[in-house]
């Protein structure tokens, strides 16, 4: 049976949905760097981990913390990488000086 217009557009529709609830884009930290992962927006949370040279982190979202100076500038965002997990985005190649994602809530 032959699908209708309606039927392959609200495919492709619901596809492409779904296609962006999964896709989070990858970003590159800063070469030569071990980057500090922390579990709130600054230095005085935690440290979780350090994550090796050459890593690409995803940004899920964004929420502005403790201002820093990395090799990207200066800013105060805070990029979410998972559950719990931030860097500065001073370490975080995104190519703009603003958000890059949504503001984490």
């Amino acid at each position: 049976m032959e699908k209708t217009t309606e039927e392959t557009t609200q495919e492709a529709t619901e596809e492409a949905v779904r296609a962006a609830t999964f896709t989070v884009k990858r970003y590159p930290v800063a070469p030569g760097y071990r980057l500090n992962v922390r579990s709130g927006p600054g230095t005085n949370y935690s440290l979780v981990k350090v994550l090796p040279e050459g890593v690409r982190v995803p940004v899920n979202c964004q929420k502005p913390g403790q201002t820093i100076t990395g090799p990207y500038g200066t800013t105060n965002l805070w990029d979410n990488i998972a559950n719990g997990q931030y860097v500065s985005d001073a370490y975080v190649h995104t190519g703009s000086d603003g958000y890059v994602a949504v503001r984490c809530s």
